[in-house]
């Protein structure tokens, strides 16, 4: 496919008001927090969301939809047009709905509810023009938000007719209508899941996720049914095949507004440039995670990452919470220790899980500064890694004791050190601080250096060598001990 995946957004649309502040005090007058606010933020909501974060993802996105005749309407369309989204105005309604969102640390403490008005069976829409969008785009995302649109008799109808023409996601909503046969994928979680098996009456097999979400898929005559579980993954059933478990890469704290609008996005547009289900469902999982590891909603900035990962690179001074590891920025803001060590953790073996566990009883959490793909091979040579970033920094992540992975690209984590400015660095090894180029730097916020012991005879130099002495290894003998058999001076960020 050339060009960027045109994908049509179906749905209705709401203006979100985040509204944040700090909270050091409670009322006097009742017992609850006062919220000093110190700035608000505008969006455009519900379906307009979901427009929003699949044109941030690269795609080509037109938002089908109703909005009002009042100042949160126009500011809606305001927003849309500034974000590159193209707006079909099928109806329009008097008021648009608002929603307002206390929040606080990247929490929300309250979200207050306008409304507004919602569609109509009777009420007039252009369903002509809805036809001639679909045939012009590469996959539709119907973000159905109870209001009246996706339920609208003569929408349903074209919905109905485009199931052979392009794929069709449906994301549901429990105050919305059930699907319309034959769409591609229904991506419902699993509160609504439950909600629509109560409501139909139905039974699944066996009392899971996946034989519900499967009970579903038939009543709807969907070709899948993608149920999203929260921090556990997705459960994707199929027609004809057994249910298909995709987890989510890592455990994200915070608030997942918008979470389930990414998900189902990530999904249209993946099928709208080709891949099948089971690929589409995977790739969004990741693109799920990822995002809200930068912040979801509440960063004003995306960063072309591996999921998970943050990427520091030298000369960088800003120092965001947001751009932290999310469990990082939780123990800061709460006073709490953090503890960084780092490495190249291209084989991981007994010694690292022995230092990496040492570490995390420092503190309160333990971030890995882990060296990029390309700043492995200028320390080691072309022979490694042996293993990806991607794949190490999953391993790492995997650890109970390992709580965020940052992935830095320089030859030394002085830079990545300066970002993070961890309260203890962990190094494992015989080191003295003259051998040290971070120590220094340490120094400038208070930071503490520990010194790890290490297991003996557990090194990358010992495992290389007996795999390519087997005939197994592949690669071409630069096998060293990753910082951890052997001192040396510290180029890489291994403890």
């Amino acid at each position: 496919m050339s060009g960027p995946v045109r994908v049509l957004v179906v749905g209705d649309s709401i203006l979100d008001r985040d509204v944040h502040g700090d909270v050091s005090r409670v009322a006097p007058d009742a017992p609850v927090p006062v919220v000093d606010v110190v700035e608000r933020r505008e969006r455009p909501g519900g379906a307009g969301l979901a427009a929003l974060l699949l044109t941030e993802s690269g795609a080509q996105v037109t938002l089908a939809s109703c909005t009002g005749d009042d100042e949160a309407g126009a500011r809606v369309c305001e927003l849309l047009a500034d974000a590159g989204v193209d707006l079909l105005e099928l109806a329009r309604v008097p008021r648009t709905r608002r929603v307002t969102r206390i929040r606080s640390e990247g929490q929300s403490l309250l979200r207050l509810d306008d409304q507004g008005y919602g569609m109509e069976e009777g009420d007039a829409v252009d369903a002509a023009a809805l036809r001639r969008a679909i045939a012009s785009c590469d996959a539709v995302h119907v973000a159905d938000y109870g209001a009246g649109l996706a339920a609208h008799p003569a929408v349903r109808q074209v919905l109905a007719d485009s199931g052979g023409l392009v794929p069709l996601v449906w994301d549901p909503h429990r105050r919305g209508p059930a699907p319309v046969p034959g769409a591609a994928v229904v991506t419902p979680n699993r509160a609504e899941v439950a909600h629509f098996m109560q409501a139909l009456g139905l039974r699944p097999a066996y009392p899971a996720l996946e034989s519900a979400a499967e009970a579903l898929r038939r009543h709807w005559r969907a070709g899948a049914v993608a149920a999203t579980d929260g921090a556990r993954g997705v459960f994707t059933t199929r027609e004809g095949s057994p249910p298909l478990f995709t987890p989510t890469p890592m455990k994200v704290p915070g608030d997942t507004c918008g979470a389930g609008d990414r998900f189902a996005g990530a999904v249209a547009a993946a099928l709208g440039a080709g891949a099948g289900v089971p690929e589409a469902v995977r790739t969004a999982v990741a693109d799920v995670a990822a995002w809200l590891s930068r912040g979801g909603v509440a960063a004003e900035s995306k960063q072309d990452t591996p999921p998970g990962a943050v990427i520091l690179r030298g000369g960088e001074a800003h120092r965001d919470l947001r751009e932290l590891p999310p469990a990082a920025a939780a123990v800061r803001t709460g006073g709490g220790t953090v503890v960084a060590t780092g490495g190249c953790f291209d084989v991981l073996h007994a010694g690292h899980v022995a230092s990496l566990q040492a570490a995390r009883r420092l503190g309160d959490c333990l971030v890995v500064l882990l060296n990029s793909d390309d700043s492995v091979r200028r320390l080691k040579g072309p022979g490694r890694p042996v293993h990806g970033v991607e794949d190490r920094r999953r391993v790492l992540e995997s650890l109970e004791c390992v709580d965020g992975v940052v992935v830095f690209e320089d030859d030394d984590p002085r830079a990545a050190l300066a970002r993070l400015r961890p309260d203890v660095w962990a190094k494992g090894g015989d080191y003295t601080e003259e051998t040290l180029p971070e120590a220094a730097l340490l120094r400038e916020w208070g930071g503490r250096l520990v010194l790890l012991p290490y297991l003996p005879d557990r090194s990358t130099t010992r495992i290389l060598a007996h795999a390519d002495a087997d005939g197994w290894a592949d690669g071409d003998g630069h096998a060293d001990g990753d910082g951890w058999a052997e001192p040396a001076p510290s180029r890489e960020a291994a403890p």
